[in-house]
């Protein structure tokens, strides 16, 4: 289970006894949750005002940082391709796994320094954010690119005799080259029509140089036969092998053209691993960044919310919540009793309702300050 409740609930007479009753309430019987403190240190408040801002700011910042960590998760995935069962390994955050990360958080101070203005730290974390979220698209711009033409190169030599490249398939010595009366045509012909092949070749058309046809390859469903025939019965050699259902490609030995093509594959196959791990590394060091970005922006939060609804002095307890998963029903109703007396509308309060500063739009609204932290960030289980 990878999903969290960040809550935060007034100081009773300590913070100590606030943490202890949500210990009692929902572990200590019943095993609903594995709480741990959520340590947030001591911000600058600011005035009222901005804290209203501020948390609505915040929310929408929550949300695209969310979303730049999902990216970068989701693009990792995709360019570990066959090994997508060791994308988890390379989602870290400060080099531990995300649970740890998030269960046993320290504010940054020299990334975040708390001696800044809230919203000066929120214009740091988004700026980062901005930039991972560029840099990402350029990068994955150049990785797609490459990757795309090697793809369609590859596709190129597979597949059906019909449609493929016949350059790997072909040598110099299958065709007569630099003759100019005599050309060798390539012709696909069903395996089942081999027989006929054999037999009505040479009299498709004239001027066919006998007993010059050979197999030169096959697939599952065709081979691939060559045949030499005077160059000016070529038109009428082409209508009746297709009236014969015989397909005749359209290719011409050209040694520097295979060879470009060939040095191109190789070019693009040597360029994509070279790319790989460097691209690898960014992603993993940006995957941290981002993700630790937005365990704070989720500290922010609480902060500013937990100031708006408790008032002042600063006096809360964060806590988070690793719930049970078969209970989770059952700890929502164990924490609103531990709390309803903070809010007695929270129960029927309209989330559609929208209160300056109060979220409520967003999400279902609480008398406890609660945020959520989905840890499952793949579109796809590992």
């Amino acid at each position: 289970m990878t999903e969290f409740w960040l809550i935060s609930a007034p100081g009773e007479k300590t913070c100590q006894q606030t943490w202890d009753k949500l210990m009692m309430a929902t572990t200590r019987t019943n095993n609903l949750s594995t709480n741990n403190k959520f340590n947030i240190p001591d911000l600058k408040v600011g005035t009222l005002d901005v804290l209203v801002g501020l948390s609505d700011e915040l929310a929408k910042l929550d949300t695209f940082v969310e979303s730049v960590v999902k990216k970068v998760a989701q693009y990792m995935a995709d360019v570990l391709e066959d090994s997508r069962d060791k994308v988890q390994e390379n989602l870290l955050a400060n080099g531990v796994d995300l649970v740890t990360y998030i269960t046993r958080f320290q504010w940054d101070m020299a990334k975040y320094p708390i001696k800044q203005s809230l919203k000066n730290i929120s214009e740091i974390i988004s700026k980062q954010a901005m930039q991972i979220d560029n840099d990402l698209k350029a990068r994955a711009s150049a990785y797609n690119n490459l990757k795309g033409n090697l793809q369609n190169l590859e596709r190129k030599n597979a597949g059906s005799l019909l449609t493929r490249s016949l350059a790997d398939i072909v040598k110099k010595e299958d065709f007569v080259l630099d003759s100019e009366y005599l050309i060798t045509m390539l012709v696909v012909v069903p395996k089942t029509g081999y027989a006929e092949w054999q037999k009505t070749y040479e009299t498709l058309s004239e001027m066919v140089v006998p007993r010059s046809t050979k197999l030169l390859f096959e697939d599952n469903e065709s081979g691939l036969f060559s045949v030499t025939l005077f160059r000016k019965a070529i038109d009428d050699f082409k209508h009746k092998a297709r009236e014969n259902k015989f397909t005749v490609r359209d290719f011409q030995y050209n040694e520097e053209e295979m060879k470009a093509d060939k040095e191109e594959m190789t070019r693009l196959s040597t360029d994509k691993k070279k790319q790989f791990g460097p691209l690898v590394r960014w992603l993993k060091v940006n995957f941290s960044e981002a993700f630790i970005a937005w365990i704070h922006i989720k500290a922010l939060r609480v902060f500013v919310e937990s100031v708006l609804r408790y008032g002042l002095p600063v006096n809360f307890q964060a806590m988070l919540l690793q719930p049970n998963k078969k209970n989770m029903k059952k700890l929502r109703e164990v924490l609103y009793d531990l709390y309803k007396h903070l809010d007695s509308s929270a129960a029927i309060i309209d989330a559609s309702m929208d209160i300056p500063g109060l979220n409520l739009s967003q999400q279902e609204y609480y008398p406890y300050v609660y945020y959520k932290i989905d840890c499952n960030l793949l579109d796809f289980k590992v």
